[in-house]
Protein backbone atom coordinates (compact mmCIF):
# COMPACT_ATOMS: atom_id res chain seq x y z
CA UNK A 1 0.00 0.00 0.00
CA UNK A 2 1.31 3.20 -1.37
CA UNK A 3 2.17 5.91 2.17
CA UNK A 4 -0.36 9.20 1.66
CA UNK A 5 0.98 12.30 0.28
CA UNK A 6 -0.79 15.18 1.94
CA UNK A 7 -0.75 18.36 -0.44
CA UNK A 8 -0.35 21.51 2.10
CA UNK A 9 -0.86 24.78 -0.69
CA UNK A 10 0.85 28.40 0.16
CA UNK A 11 -1.20 31.35 0.63
CA UNK A 12 -4.55 31.51 -0.78
CA UNK A 13 -4.58 28.16 -1.79
CA UNK A 14 -3.77 26.09 -4.94
CA UNK A 15 -6.43 26.72 -7.74
CA UNK A 16 -7.23 24.14 -9.84
CA UNK A 17 -4.54 24.55 -12.80
CA UNK A 18 -1.80 24.68 -10.28
CA UNK A 19 0.51 21.93 -9.98
CA UNK A 20 -0.63 20.61 -6.44
CA UNK A 21 -3.92 20.13 -7.78
CA UNK A 22 -2.24 18.43 -10.51
CA UNK A 23 -0.20 16.07 -8.27
CA UNK A 24 -3.97 15.26 -6.62
CA UNK A 25 -5.40 13.92 -9.47
CA UNK A 26 -2.53 12.01 -10.47
CA UNK A 27 -2.19 10.32 -7.01
CA UNK A 28 -4.86 8.35 -5.52
CA UNK A 29 -3.23 8.72 -2.15
CA UNK A 30 -2.92 11.89 -2.55
CA UNK A 31 -5.02 14.60 -0.61
CA UNK A 32 -5.42 18.31 0.51
CA UNK A 33 -4.88 18.95 3.97
CA UNK A 34 -8.41 20.73 5.07
CA UNK A 35 -9.45 23.11 7.52
CA UNK A 36 -6.85 25.90 6.66
CA UNK A 37 -8.14 30.00 6.42
CA UNK A 38 -5.95 30.06 2.86
CA UNK A 39 -6.02 33.79 2.94
CA UNK A 40 -4.61 34.22 6.53
CA UNK A 41 -0.88 32.73 6.78
CA UNK A 42 -0.84 32.19 10.86
CA UNK A 43 2.07 29.61 11.32
CA UNK A 44 0.83 28.43 14.37
CA UNK A 45 -2.63 27.56 12.97
CA UNK A 46 -1.89 26.45 9.84
CA UNK A 47 1.14 23.81 11.25
CA UNK A 48 -2.02 22.57 13.60
CA UNK A 49 -3.78 21.59 11.01
CA UNK A 50 -1.40 19.83 8.86
CA UNK A 51 -0.44 18.17 12.39
CA UNK A 52 -3.91 16.73 12.37
CA UNK A 53 -3.95 15.76 9.57
CA UNK A 54 -0.70 13.95 10.04
CA UNK A 55 -2.19 12.08 12.97
CA UNK A 56 -4.77 11.06 11.49
CA UNK A 57 -3.17 9.74 8.23
CA UNK A 58 -2.53 5.29 8.04
CA UNK A 59 0.94 5.13 8.15
CA UNK A 60 3.57 8.14 7.92
CA UNK A 61 3.29 10.83 5.00
CA UNK A 62 4.62 12.44 2.63
CA UNK A 63 4.55 16.37 2.41
CA UNK A 64 4.09 18.24 -0.33
CA UNK A 65 4.24 21.63 0.24
CA UNK A 66 4.51 25.04 -1.68
CA UNK A 67 5.30 28.42 -0.24
CA UNK A 68 3.75 29.35 3.08
CA UNK A 69 2.50 25.95 3.41
CA UNK A 70 6.78 24.88 3.46
CA UNK A 71 6.28 26.76 6.63
CA UNK A 72 3.61 25.31 8.19
CA UNK A 73 5.01 21.57 6.90
CA UNK A 74 8.63 22.02 8.70
CA UNK A 75 7.31 22.56 11.87
CA UNK A 76 4.19 20.13 12.24
CA UNK A 77 6.63 17.14 10.41
CA UNK A 78 9.31 18.60 13.32
CA UNK A 79 7.28 17.69 16.02
CA UNK A 80 5.88 14.27 14.49
CA UNK A 81 9.00 13.06 12.80
CA UNK A 82 8.55 9.32 12.71
CA UNK A 83 4.50 10.41 11.56
CA UNK A 84 6.33 11.79 8.29
CA UNK A 85 8.08 10.04 5.34
CA UNK A 86 9.58 12.60 3.81
CA UNK A 87 8.53 16.46 2.27
CA UNK A 88 8.85 17.95 -1.22
CA UNK A 89 9.25 21.86 -0.35
CA UNK A 90 8.75 24.17 -3.25
CA UNK A 91 9.31 27.68 -3.58
CA UNK A 92 8.96 28.43 0.84
CA UNK A 93 7.78 31.55 1.59
CA UNK A 94 10.58 34.13 3.26
CA UNK A 95 9.84 33.81 7.19
CA UNK A 96 11.23 36.88 7.97
CA UNK A 97 8.20 38.54 5.62
CA UNK A 98 5.73 36.78 8.43
CA UNK A 99 4.63 37.45 11.71
CA UNK A 100 2.78 35.14 14.39
CA UNK A 101 -0.78 36.82 13.06
CA UNK A 102 0.51 36.96 9.39
CA UNK A 103 1.96 39.38 7.05
CA UNK A 104 4.89 41.18 8.94
CA UNK A 105 4.49 44.98 9.59
CA UNK A 106 7.66 47.30 10.15
CA UNK A 107 7.34 46.70 14.20
CA UNK A 108 6.55 42.85 14.72
CA UNK A 109 9.13 39.92 14.89
CA UNK A 110 9.06 37.63 12.06
CA UNK A 111 8.38 34.11 12.85
CA UNK A 112 11.38 33.17 11.47
CA UNK A 113 13.08 32.10 15.37
CA UNK A 114 10.30 29.31 15.10
CA UNK A 115 12.63 27.94 12.16
CA UNK A 116 15.99 28.37 13.02
CA UNK A 117 16.33 25.37 15.06
CA UNK A 118 13.49 23.19 12.86
CA UNK A 119 15.74 20.14 11.48
CA UNK A 120 13.69 17.77 9.44
CA UNK A 121 14.47 13.63 10.62
CA UNK A 122 13.03 12.65 7.26
CA UNK A 123 14.64 13.14 3.82
CA UNK A 124 13.40 16.21 2.31
CA UNK A 125 13.89 18.43 -0.56
CA UNK A 126 13.61 22.27 -1.12
CA UNK A 127 12.55 22.95 -4.57
CA UNK A 128 13.92 26.67 -5.57
CA UNK A 129 13.94 29.56 -8.01
CA UNK A 130 16.65 32.15 -8.59
CA UNK A 131 14.11 34.64 -9.17
CA UNK A 132 11.36 34.06 -6.71
CA UNK A 133 9.38 37.28 -5.16
CA UNK A 134 8.36 35.32 -2.20
CA UNK A 135 12.04 33.96 -1.19
CA UNK A 136 15.88 34.77 -2.53
CA UNK A 137 18.25 31.74 -3.78
CA UNK A 138 20.31 32.35 -0.97
CA UNK A 139 17.48 32.27 1.42
CA UNK A 140 15.99 29.19 0.06
CA UNK A 141 20.03 28.01 0.38
CA UNK A 142 20.03 29.25 4.03
CA UNK A 143 16.63 27.64 5.38
CA UNK A 144 17.18 24.67 3.41
CA UNK A 145 20.20 23.95 5.19
CA UNK A 146 18.83 24.85 8.71
CA UNK A 147 16.06 22.32 7.69
CA UNK A 148 18.94 19.53 6.83
CA UNK A 149 17.55 19.22 3.39
CA UNK A 150 18.86 19.21 0.06
CA UNK A 151 18.53 21.90 -2.37
CA UNK A 152 17.62 21.59 -5.83
CA UNK A 153 17.70 25.10 -7.94
CA UNK A 154 15.07 25.01 -10.87
CA UNK A 155 17.12 28.27 -12.55
CA UNK A 156 15.07 32.14 -13.05
CA UNK A 157 11.17 30.33 -12.62
CA UNK A 158 9.54 32.85 -10.65
CA UNK A 159 7.32 31.36 -7.43
CA UNK A 160 6.92 27.60 -8.95
CA UNK A 161 2.70 28.86 -9.40
CA UNK A 162 0.68 29.10 -12.15
CA UNK A 163 1.76 32.12 -12.96
CA UNK A 164 5.07 30.86 -13.91
CA UNK A 165 3.90 28.42 -15.75
CA UNK A 166 3.67 25.14 -14.11
CA UNK A 167 0.54 23.65 -14.09
CA UNK A 168 1.27 19.90 -14.66
CA UNK A 169 4.52 19.34 -13.60
CA UNK A 170 5.98 16.36 -14.48
CA UNK A 171 9.50 16.89 -13.26
CA UNK A 172 7.80 17.29 -9.73
CA UNK A 173 5.74 14.42 -9.89
CA UNK A 174 9.20 12.92 -10.59
CA UNK A 175 11.19 14.50 -7.77
CA UNK A 176 8.34 12.86 -5.39
CA UNK A 177 8.62 9.82 -6.89
CA UNK A 178 12.77 9.64 -6.59
CA UNK A 179 12.57 10.43 -3.05
CA UNK A 180 9.90 7.74 -2.33
CA UNK A 181 11.98 5.06 -4.67
CA UNK A 182 14.91 6.06 -2.19
CA UNK A 183 13.04 6.26 0.89
CA UNK A 184 15.94 5.19 3.42
CA UNK A 185 18.37 6.27 1.28
CA UNK A 186 17.80 10.40 0.05
CA UNK A 187 21.30 12.06 1.36
CA UNK A 188 20.18 15.28 3.35
CA UNK A 189 21.59 18.60 2.94
CA UNK A 190 23.37 18.52 0.11
CA UNK A 191 23.35 21.64 -2.26
CA UNK A 192 22.19 19.89 -5.85
CA UNK A 193 22.91 23.14 -7.77
CA UNK A 194 25.95 24.81 -6.27
CA UNK A 195 26.97 27.82 -9.16
CA UNK A 196 23.47 29.17 -8.72
CA UNK A 197 23.76 30.12 -5.44
CA UNK A 198 25.24 33.61 -5.12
Amino acid sequence: MKQPVLILPGYLGSGPAHWQSWFERQLPEARRVEGIAWQAPQLGRWAGRVGDAIDRADGPVWLVAHSFGCLAGVIAASIRPERVAGALLVAPADPERFAEAGFRQRDESSIARWLYDTRLACPSLVVASTNDPWMNFASAAYWADRWGSRLHCLGAVGHINVDSGFGPWPDGLAMLRAMQAAQGSFLVGEVLDAASFS
